[in-house]
């Protein structure tokens, strides 16, 4: 094995999850945020064991997001101890879930290299606006499961997952934050382009 880089980030996202799953402090909230953590991560398995690989600038900041769900999940995402950043930047909110929400839109990084790398696409420029695009919808697609689940699930459970902290724009925001992570990791995969 030439490349162990995707194999510590996996020990690193599994001892997170190990460490969410023990006494997180509503259970309910962790199976669902665990979950969802896990499903990035189980299809880059799949794809690396296809042979679909990407560099380790693409896996490192593909790891953010799982390692930051599973801590959100631990705690609840308006309830992680945030204070040090939220006091950083003065604010009263929790800024622990747009801060995950960003870290959403670094999957652009991975998504534009892989169009690229492996020629899914003949224009760069079609490879970084369906990233961002992808993302995108996948935000919204997202909030809508968000909202799916507060309606559907128990009240207090809802209202956790939900994480809006009495934001009525919350998912209007979180959706921005997606997008300006995205933005962050198409610029982040041209500067290291530009280096090759």
């Amino acid at each position: 094995m030439k490349n162990k880089t995707p194999f510590i980030l996996l020990i690193a996202y599994v001892l997170a999850f190990i460490w969410s799953a023990y006494k997180p402090v509503f259970h309910d909230v962790w199976i669902v945020e665990s979950v969802t953590s896990a499903i990035p991560v189980v299809i880059l398995i799949i794809m690396y064991f296809r042979n679909i690989r990407f560099s380790n600038t693409a896996y490192i900041l593909a790891t953010v997001l799982p390692i930051m769900h599973v801590i959100g999940a631990h705690y609840t995402f308006a309830n992680v101890p945030f204070e040090w950043f939220n006091n950083l930047i003065g604010s009263e909110r929790n800024m622990y879930d747009r801060v995950a929400h960003a870290s959403v839109g670094l999957y652009s990084f991975l998504i534009v290299e892989g169009l690229i790398k492996y020629k899914l696409v003949n224009k760069n420029w079609l490879a970084y606006t369906y990233a961002l695009f992808v993302i995108m919808a996948l935000a919204a697609a997202y909030e809508l499961f968000e909202w799916q689940y507060a309606v559907s699930a128990d009240p207090s459970a809802g209202a956790e997952v939900l994480g809006s902290q009495g934001d009525i724009w919350d998912a209007q925001k979180d959706m921005l934050m997606d997008t300006f992570g995205a933005i962050t990791g198409l610029i982040i995969f041209k500067i290291k382009s530009c280096f090759k």
